[in-house]
């Protein structure tokens, strides 16, 4: 949705068996709306160039073609520093795979004879941890979020009480209904991924701020779209959807970062589930109960959060250890 006073941007008239393809991505595979989107826009991406560039179209692109965008993606992105750069060989492989499953379902549908993109090698790509936040950081931005002690306030802390009680993607959590949650508030039942549903355990600090939040929800009920706020369990009068949206909640937690003294940058939905993930393991919760409560479908998703506290206990070593010390000078 387009921020206030700002146009939308029209929508790119694509080939039509870009929307075929992406409607198969919702009705067999079960993709969710955020998915089809990025599918969407990273087509998209490959189109406006094929078209400019090459007065071609995304169904009838040649290898060539092909190579010749990845290599123009690589050039576009110009960046400094191993963080940034490796951003930009994600973003060159997330549109080569975009392109993959594509081409893949035009084969399948007799649309085309091969698969262009066969021939065409994947950037390579180094390992990069997540980042996560402290246990004393989130606690300091629990604190500062209840700080105002009025409905946004106590609005604020529940979402954040939530989201590091149980891990949730930031789409899961703003788009929790009232049926999610059980008559006892002890746990929560969420739909991700593939609509796999599971259910998680909700910490006590977490079923408080449940009861806070309950007694104020009322007030950011509007009229207009009632059916959807009476629905959903964080509603927004001003969202379309009838619920508080992600956009909002990154920049409701990047305000709360500045009050709370904590790195902006280092403060999102994203990065208090890795928060939420990486604590429990360092506290000793089993890996596979963690992969179940985050959604995962592969565990080795999941292990990526061991090489974190690898990593903090490397650092912590290095820091202290007086032989570690001795070796840097």
């Amino acid at each position: 949705m387009a921020r206030p006073g700002r146009p939308k941007m029209p929508k790119p008239d694509l080939h039509a068996t870009v929307e075929a393809f992406l409607d198969m991505l919702t009705a067999e595979r079960g993709a969710a709306m955020n998915t089809r989107q990025a599918y969407f826009r990273d087509l998209a991406d490959v189109t406006a160039y094929l078209r400019s560039e090459k007065k071609s179209d995304l169904d009838r692109a040649t290898t060539d073609e092909l190579k010749d965008y990845i290599e123009y993606l690589t050039n576009k992105i110009h960046v400094k520093g191993e963080n940034k750069a490796q951003i930009a060989v994600r973003t060159v492989a997330r549109r080569l795979s975009a392109m993959r499953q594509y081409y893949r379902y035009l084969v399948s549908e007799n649309v085309r004879d091969s698969d262009p993109t066969s021939t065409i090698e994947s950037p390579k790509q180094g390992r990069t941890l997540p980042k996560t936040l402290s246990e004393a950081e989130v606690a300091q931005l629990i604190k500062t979020a209840g700080i105002g002690g009025g409905g946004d306030s106590i609005r604020l802390v529940c979402l954040l009480e939530m989201l590091y009680a149980t891990g949730l993607r930031v789409s899961e959590l703003v788009g929790l209904q009232m049926a999610a949650i059980g008559e006892n508030t002890e746990f929560l039942t969420v739909e991700g991924k593939g609509g796999r549903e599971r259910m998680i355990p909700l910490s006590e600090p977490a079923q408080k701020a449940i009861g806070n939040y309950l007694a104020i929800r009322p007030q950011f009920i509007g009229i207009e779209n009632k059916d959807a706020q009476d629905k959903s369990f964080f509603p927004s009068k001003t969202s379309e959807s009838g619920h508080l949206t992600r956009q909002r909640f990154a920049q409701l937690l990047k305000d709360l970062a500045r009050d709370a003294e904590v790195e902006e940058a280092r403060v999102s939905p994203h990065i208090l589930r890795h928060a939420f993930a990486t604590h429990l393991l360092s506290r000793g919760a089993d890996l596979r109960s963690v992969q179940k409560m985050l959604g995962h479908a592969d565990i080795a998703t999941t292990q990526i959060y061991t090489h974190i506290m690898n990593q903090d206990l490397k650092d912590a070593v290095e820091e202290s250890h007086p032989i570690a010390k001795e070796g840097k000078k």
